[in-house]
């Protein structure tokens, strides 16, 4: 049986935010400096307000979210109040990891990063792929 080390804790916040942002950083260089304009919230489950707004109970069946205007919908003549977010949740991503076994936490923040990306740029499947070869 593997011994977990005694100093070892699980990763915090502030791990997640710089896995995301390395992630940001690895992008292709067309989406890299759009993606930069995208502010990154990084907490442990999503609001209770968000899960009802999306229908869902489980906070751990959430590992990421997109909340703005799509690029492909927006318009220079529409007025923008708010930036466009990407919240990533920390402890659902964990559980992720921990359950599949098989890939690295930056891996895996990587993809969730990936896929709300998609959904701000309006890629489709093809486009994600190109990006995250891990694409399911």
């Amino acid at each position: 049986m593997t011994q977990i080390p005694s100093t070892a804790i699980a990763p915090d916040l502030s791990l997640i935010e710089q896995m995301a942002h390395e992630a940001v950083v690895s992008l292709p260089l067309p989406y890299r400096a759009a993606a930069s304009q995208i502010v990154l919230r990084i907490e442990d489950f999503a609001p209770q307000d968000m899960l009802e707004a999306m229908g869902m109970q489980d906070p751990f069946a959430l590992t990421g979210l997109y909340e703005g205007v799509p690029l492909t919908d927006k318009s220079v003549m529409d007025p923008s109040f708010h930036p466009d977010v990407i919240w990533l949740f920390r402890r659902p991503i964990l559980d992720e990891w921990a359950e599949r076994g098989t890939v690295s936490l930056q891996e895996l923040v990587t993809h969730v990063l990936v896929h709300e990306l998609a959904h701000h740029f309006g890629w489709s499947d093809e486009d994600i792929a190109r990006i995250d070869p891990w694409w399911e």
